[in-house]
């Protein structure tokens, strides 16, 4: 089980020392990359970045795609300096907005990459660093080129900023969050206590590593506690069965739309579902319906673990625990690493039970947004109990119910304020789930000239399935009080999704053109 180190460096170099052979990375179709190669690759990485110029605190931008070198990339320059993941299909004035906010030192890049980060790079002064990927050795080998000699590395400490990544902006300017080592390691060793991760796990990721969950949920916390991940190049749904049978692993982790899409593909493969040999699946960065736990755990036969974390707390909160806990559909478990609590507008707690803010406290959580004190006023309010320190405000509304469970009841953002009714989308879309012909269900909140907002929400159907908007809504009528039914039904072949594949309530009807 891992235990918390206070850099990735030292996390790497503790691995390495128990067992250095032990795979680290790996992909489907290569070898694997040994905690040892892992270790000198993080050193040589160390030397090429020192010989330009870079150390702790310095800003490195990353414009990678996914897979083995991405992660062993993020592992090398969190050891030595900041590392700034981007999301490789940005177009070059958001490359440009990320680049100058961040005031990235250095960018790295593919060799032969034609990114327009490049040409934004070079306009902010800073360095731009090639990465050739070894392409006979091992998952995620790979050389630095700077065009300067290597020079001495130096190690980042803990409380050295390791990883920087900004809010998803949804609503207002993106805020930029960061996270020292010390942050990210103790979220590695949150999982990988709740997980009872070990040297015999293998972990298949198919997240994005440009954000918060592939990069802790399924790297660090995989080389923190001696196991191993193993990178796909992106999600397809398509490819997934077969990297599943390539790789063998005992776990992974996605969002419940890409549950969703491994789920619709499970029956046409029921030779591979029989071989693996899963431990259990883990799902985070949004909610899992409960009726989508309920058909993964049938098909694979191991239990579905729902996570919840964001950026500002390095990713995890609260989990699922692993059998024999109880594992209840639709709630997001326990807390799992920080102090958890449920607080009222004034800033007081609420009692067992009762309804309000989830806030948060812990090693793992930020400690503040850069360059931005009213964000800073409005999300760290002092300890009500008058017993010192500061909780981070989630912006999630929630409850503790009587066993200490976290039950999420709605983001405060995406409450629908109908005439002064209050309406949890996801109650709603819960609701909707039931519906047999129904796969996917969003419910959002329409601009309305009389009541401020409607309810509306956007239907996918499951395949060879149908259903009328009528049906749906009086489906919906005779389990929901009559200002949470949906007065707007849209059906649509696909739900629009954000980078991570998550859905988006937030600018929904914008963008399905109801607005």
């Amino acid at each position: 089980m891992a235990r918390a180190m206070g850099c990735v460096g030292e996390a790497i170099d503790a691995a390495a020392q128990r067992d250095p052979a032990a795979p680290a990375v790996g992909a489907p179709d290569r070898k694997d990359l040994s905690f040892a190669a892992l270790q000198d690759l993080t050193a040589r990485s160390g030397a090429a970045l020192a010989g330009a110029g870079i150390g702790p605190g310095d800003r490195v931008a990353i414009v990678l795609p996914n897979g083995p070198a991405m992660a062993t990339c993020f592992l090398a320059v969190a050891a030595h300096a900041c590392a700034a993941p981007l999301n490789p299909a940005y177009r070059e004035d958001e490359f440009d907005f990320y680049i100058s906010d961040l005031g990235a030192k250095a960018l790295i890049v593919a060799e032969g990459s034609d990114t327009p980060a490049i040409a934004v790079a070079r306009r902010h002064g800073a360095t731009i660093i090639t990465l050739t990927e070894s392409e006979e050795g091992p998952a995620g080998a790979f050389a630095l080129t700077t065009g300067m000699p290597d020079g001495t590395a130096r190690r980042a400490g803990p409380g050295d900023a390791a990883l920087v990544l900004h809010t998803s902006g949804t609503t207002s300017r993106p805020k930029i969050v960061p996270l020292s080592g010390a942050n990210i390691c103790a979220s590695a060793a949150h999982i990988g206590a709740t997980l009872a991760l070990g040297p015999a796990d293998r972990c298949l990721n198919i997240m994005p590593l440009f954000h918060i969950h592939g990069l802790i949920a399924a790297v660090l916390s995989s080389i923190a506690a001696g196991g191993s991940v193993h990178c796909a190049p992106g999600f397809n749904a398509l490819k997934v069965f077969q990297w599943l049978e390539q790789v063998d692993p005992t776990w992974y982790t996605a969002v419940p739309t890409m549950h969703q899409a491994i789920l619709g593909r499970a029956a046409r493969n029921p030779e591979i579902v029989s071989k693996l040999k899963l431990r259990f699946i883990r799902s985070s960065s949004s909610s899992l319906p409960p009726q989508v736990m309920t058909d993964l755990e049938a098909a694979f036969g191991c239990p579905v673990i729902e996570s919840y974390g964001m950026t500002e707390a390095a990713h995890q909160m609260a989990s699922s625990p692993l059998p024999p806990g109880a594992r209840k559909p639709g709630c997001v478990g326990l807390p799992a690493g920080p102090e958890v609590r449920i607080m009222d507008l004034d800033g007081r707690f609420v009692a067992q039970g009762g309804e309000g803010e989830i806030v948060i406290r812990g090693p793992n959580v930020t400690a503040g947004y850069e360059n931005n004190p009213k964000a800073n006023a409005e999300s760290f309010p002092p300890d009500p109990d008058g017993k010192g320190g500061v909780w981070f405000r989630t912006g999630d509304q929630g409850r503790l119910d009587e066993d200490g469970y976290l039950w999420i009841t709605g983001r405060l953002k995406e409450i629908i304020n109908r005439g002064g009714e209050k309406i949890a989308p996801r109650e709603v879309d819960e609701v909707l789930m039931d519906h047999p012909a129904v796969a996917q269900a969003v419910t959002f909140a329409l601009p309305h000239d009389k009541l401020g907002e409607e309810v509306a929400c956007a239907i996918v159907l499951k395949e060879g399935e149908t259903a009328a908007d009528q049906e749906l809504k009086d489906f919906a009528a005779r389990r929901l009080a009559d200002f949470k039914v949906p007065r707007r039904i849209v059906i649509v072949e696909e739900i629009p999704k954000g980078a991570t594949g998550k859905l988006q309530r937030i600018g929904l009807a914008e963008k399905l053109g109801l607005a």
